[in-house]
């Protein structure tokens, strides 16, 4: 009965069931107590076919089995077990609202929409509860014992998330490897390539991940011969993350299963739902900061001479190059300027903004401290050069500078503010953030944006690294 087994799906799927069987009881003793709601008629007896049970459970095992509901890939995480089970109730009961129809018309509707909020609540709040003794009493999950074959930077990476996900039940036993390199002292090295079905054998593993790196591939083949008959999984994890601008993944091409390099780091809804968040909040918050707007614009003019608008071309998604507006902080023909101001720090990266930067106006440096010179961007997030969140659009020759892991940061709209700047905020430019900025990648969510955009005018208040 170990969290993931064979064992526990089938005690869920029989569990499942039973709740679901005493759903339907119960919503059948509620019903005739539920008369003083509207539209509800006075039923004193609630009465329906048997075999209404049998198709239950029938449609319920089916749906359910259907939608990898006892899959273990698709329950370790409690949002992805949560919304299965959803789906499956939801499907399950679109079905046996057909079947109803078309066979059973003496059936209340409102019994049907009783007993299915009812199933609903007693097969998530089982689980919830499930979880809730597995965290309090340590009960273990079913282990899996995994061999990794390569000790490189691919191994590695592979045996780091295997540690992080011991709760899942899975044990690393150890690393083959034909030669010790550097950072791998601290490794657990059980053996050579070619004693790797001894090992398999030894240590009793359940899974082979064969991590080697690219000039090893040749052995791939003969590592899959020796482990043939072996009751073992063999997974082979591609060394592509050089190659890899952002994230890949296998997908069918043409009847052909290949590894696309260039996976999209939003999905179509999740581009869709970030741009309708974008188009109304940044819709809503130009109208209501349009006197601010004016008042700046005055200011500038007073201040100094030139326009009140400054574009300068910025890196966006994909590295598509587009004019961004802000309003002018600094002198006229600052730009020019720019190699007298550019500096280094100890790592030999450019600094191109300082603190006491000669260039900037007096109105520009409250603008710039207070961070309403980037108020006139909110042109851009409407127009969609940009997004309210995300990495800052960064300047075309820094970006000619970049190293290629740091061109991820390009994967997703560029924003107004970002996951760093709420986050520290440090005095140093952006490209020197690309960590961060690929941590809000790898993570982001529309509820991540709005904790952003939440978080972003206390930061903007205490004015730190802004200048």
């Amino acid at each position: 009965m170990r969290r993931f087994s064979v064992n526990f799906a089938i005690f869920s799927l029989l569990l499942d069931i039973g709740l679901t069987i005493m759903a339907l009881m119960l919503a059948t003793a509620l019903r005739p107590f539920l008369t003083h709601l509207p539209f509800l008629q006075d039923l004193a007896i609630v009465s329906f076919s048997p075999s209404v049970y049998g198709i239950i459970v029938v449609l319920w095992t089916a749906i359910f089995l259907f939608n990898s509901v006892y899959d273990p890939r698709n329950v370790y995480k409690i949002t992805d077990e949560l919304q299965n089970v959803t789906i499956a109730v939801a499907l399950a009961s679109l079905i046996f609202a057909g079947v109803l129809y078309l066979f059973f018309r003496d059936f209340s509707r409102y019994l049907l929409l009783l007993f299915v909020a009812i199933d609903l609540v007693l097969l998530l709040g089982w689980r919830l509860w499930a979880r809730l003794v597995f965290r309090i009493r340590r009960v273990p999950a079913a282990e899996k014992r995994v061999l990794i074959v390569g000790a490189g930077r691919v191994g590695q990476r592979v045996g780091q998330m295997i540690g992080e996900s011991r709760w899942m039940g899975l044990h690393l036993v150890g690393y083959l490897d034909d030669a010790r390199r550097n950072g791998q002292q601290d490794l657990s090295i059980i053996g050579r390539l070619a004693e790797v079905r001894q090992a398999v054998q030894r240590e009793m593993v359940d899974d082979v991940v064969i991590a080697l790196p690219q000039r090893a591939y040749g052995q791939v083949n003969k590592l899959v011969v020796d482990l043939h008959d072996l009751p073992v999984n063999v997974r082979v994890v591609p060394d592509y993350f050089s190659l890899a601008l952002y994230r890949a993944s296998v997908e069918d091409f043409g009847g052909l299963p290949l590894i696309n390099l260039r996976d999209p780091a939003l999905n179509e809804v999740q581009r869709l739902v970030k741009r309708l968040f974008d188009l109304l909040v940044g819709g809503l918050t130009v109208l209501l900061t349009l006197p601010l707007f004016i008042l700046i614009a005055l200011a500038i003019k007073l201040d100094s001479d030139g326009p009140v608008l400054f574009r300068q071309q910025r890196v966006g998604e994909n590295g598509r190059v587009f004019p961004m507006v802000k309003f002018r902080s600094m002198v006229v023909g600052a730009e020019k300027m720019q190699p007298k101001i550019n500096g280094e720090d100890e790592n030999g990266n450019v600094i191109h903004k300082t603190e006491d930067d000669p260039r900037v106006t007096r109105v520009g440096r409250f603008l710039r401290r207070t961070s309403l010179d980037e108020l006139p961007q909110l042109l851009n997030v409407i127009k969609g050069d940009m997004s309210l969140v995300g990495p800052r659009p960064e300047l075309p020759w820094l970006v000619g500078q970049y190293e290629l892991w740091q061109r991820k940061r390009f994967a997703v709209p560029q924003g107004m503010t970002g996951w760093w700047q709420v986050n520290g905020r440090a005095d140093k430019p952006m490209h020197l953030h690309t960590e961060d900025d690929l941590y809000y990648i790898q993570n982001y969510s529309l509820w991540m944006d709005i904790y952003i955009l939440l978080k972003t005018p206390w930061v903007v208040l205490r004015g730190k690294g802004a200048y």
